[in-house]
């Protein structure tokens, strides 16, 4: 198995691990963890071919192998704080070591294999947006495929593409390449995680977070993980995009604290 680089942010009393999403890094956790003050200590790994971890060897299965280096800094009960692709990652996680995981937390999901079953109208939608994606890919335009996907999931709010530093837009072409690995996890469920058995298994307190200026899939997506998920609450962050955790932190950690202190939620509600 492959190592990855692991960056410890915060020294508070909750053990947090966090996810971070695609072409992003664990430097992106950075803001959370101030807002949380203390409160908690994050243990942030870099995904293979992101920040300062090795590149994926691409003969692997991308999904088997992030979770399971994921899964090596689950070495205690923690809480887990996925976003995006890595969102998927923390859910996986938490159906195989149930365990070892206090509390769980969805930023924006990916997982359109719920709304291609649940709104399939919005699935559709998707796979219309994301077409210059698509071709950017099958043309081996990297560099514009990095480009077309961080202004979609930039949603119209984060800078745009020129803006950023070059550092930033060299690692974003660097890990393009395992977006599509991703796609039978995230379209087809490759992993079986919507089998009602393995959501059973998801009975911690479980908060679905999405922004209010996101794109309409993902209320479907964290809709239809509410009803799946046995203790889960769908919150919706106003003002925010597809890059909550990074563009409002502060809200993101009171929603946490929230649900650290509750312990248990005393039912399903919508946000």
């Amino acid at each position: 198995m492959q190592s990855v680089f692991v960056r410890q942010l915060g020294e508070g009393g909750r053990n947090l691990l966090a996810l971070h999403c695609t072409i992003a890094h664990s430097g992106a956790w950075s803001g959370l963890s101030k807002a949380l003050d203390g409160s908690a200590s994050l243990v942030a790994p870099d995904m293979l071919s992101h920040g300062r971890s090795p590149d994926w060897d691409g003969q692997s299965d991308f999904f088997d192998a992030v979770t399971g280096l994921a899964a090596v800094e689950l070495t205690k009960p923690m809480d887990i704080v996925g976003h995006s692709f890595g969102a998927i990652v923390a859910l996986r996680l938490a159906m195989e070591h149930p365990d070892l995981v206090r509390s769980l937390t969805l930023i924006e999901p990916v997982f359109f294999a719920v709304a291609k079953q649940d709104a399939p109208d919005l699935y559709d939608q998707h796979l219309r947006e994301s077409q210059p994606i698509e071709a950017a890919f099958q043309a081996g335009d990297e560099s514009l495929a990095a480009r077309l996907f961080n202004r979609m999931w930039s949603t119209g709010i984060g800078p745009k593409w020129p803006d950023l530093p070059e550092r930033t837009r060299a690692g974003m072409v660097r890990g393009i390449h395992v977006v599509p690995a991703s796609y039978p996890v995230l379209y087809d469920d490759q992993a079986g995680l919507l089998d009602p058995d393995k959501c059973k298994r998801i009975s911690m307190p479980t908060l679905l977070l999405s922004g209010s200026k996101t794109h309409p899939t993902i209320p479907a997506i964290c809709d239809g993980l509410q009803r799946r998920l046995p203790n889960a609450r769908h919150e919706v962050i106003q003002g925010a995009g597809h890059m909550l955790p990074i563009s409002h932190p502060l809200e993101t950690s009171v929603l946490l604290q929230e649900l650290w202190k509750a312990g248990h939620w005393t039912g399903v509600t919508t946000g």
